[in-house]
């Protein structure tokens, strides 16, 4: 009969406790083998996070970071399902930003998770960064059932409430997805000129715009009336330029949400937080250049085929759709364009460890 003895020796550790196990095997046959295995445990957690290297310290002279009215405040989601993809955006806005110092980032998460905190802190231990507490309870009633579950969560929709999330000291944001990496510098798109609008974003006018809302909606002579006297274009809400004071002052958390109270008496559209944007402000935003979302990379909604880049510069990689690139290189069936996202990848797989 084979008995088990172990003999934890705890070591400190920026991401848990480590752990050196001594597991000593005695068999009847007195043989009698060692075996040291080193592995990380956490605090519990409904969810086991994955473990990320630490990023390096990117720093561009003295005058980065000295002038609080130089910050470029990036508004982002924290998941744990995309965390892995919020590692790699950070790190590619840090190491292509002329000044990494004036980054600021503000990080909206379901729930109080010290561990989501840590691994922050521990992958990047200069980083700039607030976490919020988005209450689910917001939209709770109000979210209509989608054609991918992944748009029914409720963070989903946080960003409708930056506006009264954030600080009222920060007068525009950037709101990006997790799915994405920047290859250029980010203060680029942060400089925009919003000229007098309340959000700028990439605006695709190629499209069938038609698709993103049902016959109901193109049928009703009140409903389709909707963007008379103005010109809708669709644009992508993952990568949004908002300026916060205008957002506040023109109530339009309330305008959205009341499109989604429309929904859930009469259904006329399919995608998630996409639709209601379009309906309060498709045709009045700012333009920016296509270079700044490259978006599509993961395909439909359905399948998350590869896809090819479109030609033309790019500053901006997005992976929107259902095919995210950590998940299909992991499983050894990555698209092409997913080796653009993987230098990017802080992930530290079980692998990483055995070599150390």
């Amino acid at each position: 009969m084979a008995l088990w003895r172990t003999l934890p020796i705890p070591i400190a550790s920026p991401h848990g406790l480590i752990l050196s196990f001594l597991i000593l095997l005695h068999s009847a046959v007195t043989t009698t083998v060692a075996i040291r295995v080193r592995t990380i445990i956490h605090d519990p957690s409904p969810f086991k996070l994955p473990v990320f290297r630490e990023a390096p310290a990117f720093r561009n002279g003295d005058s980065c970071g000295s002038n609080k009215d130089d910050r470029i405040h990036i508004a982002m989601t924290l998941d744990e399902n995309y965390l892995r993809g919020t590692m790699a955006a950070v790190l590619s806005m840090l190491q292509h930003s002329t000044c990494p110092e004036n980054l600021s980032f503000h990080f909206l998460c379901a729930h109080s998770d010290v561990e989501l905190v840590s691994s922050i802190e521990s992958t990047f231990p200069y980083l700039n960064f607030k976490i919020y507490r988005f209450d689910s309870n917001r939209v709770r009633g109000k979210i209509s059932k989608s054609i991918r579950q992944a748009l029914d969560q409720p963070l989903n929709y946080a960003r409708i409430y930056l506006a009264d999330i954030l600080p009222a000291d920060v007068k525009r944001v950037l709101y990006l997805d997790s799915d994405l990496v920047v290859v250029d510098d980010i203060g680029k798109l942060w400089d925009v000129d919003m000229e007098d609008k309340v959000l700028a974003a990439p605006e695709y006018c190629h499209a069938n715009f038609t698709v993103y809302f049902n016959d109901a909606f193109w049928s009703d002579p009140v409903l389709s009336n909707t963007f008379q006297g103005r010109n809708p274009c669709y644009f992508n809400t993952g990568v949004m330029v908002v300026d916060v004071d205008k957002w506040r002052k023109g109530g339009y958390t309330k305008k959205v949400e009341q499109w989604m109270a429309f929904q859930k008496k009469k259904r006329i559209y399919h995608l998630g937080s996409l639709p209601p944007f379009l309906l309060v402000l498709a045709g009045n935003i700012k333009p920016v250049d296509h270079r700044w979302n490259q978006h599509g990379l993961g395909g439909d909604n359905f399948e998350g085929k590869c896809r090819n880049l479109h030609p033309g510069p790019i500053s901006l990689l997005h992976w929107s759709g259902k095919g995210k690139p950590w998940l299909r290189l992991d499983s050894r069936k990555p698209c092409v364009v997913d080796h653009l996202w993987a230098p990017y990848d802080l992930y530290r797989s079980s692998r990483h460890f055995l070599e150390e």
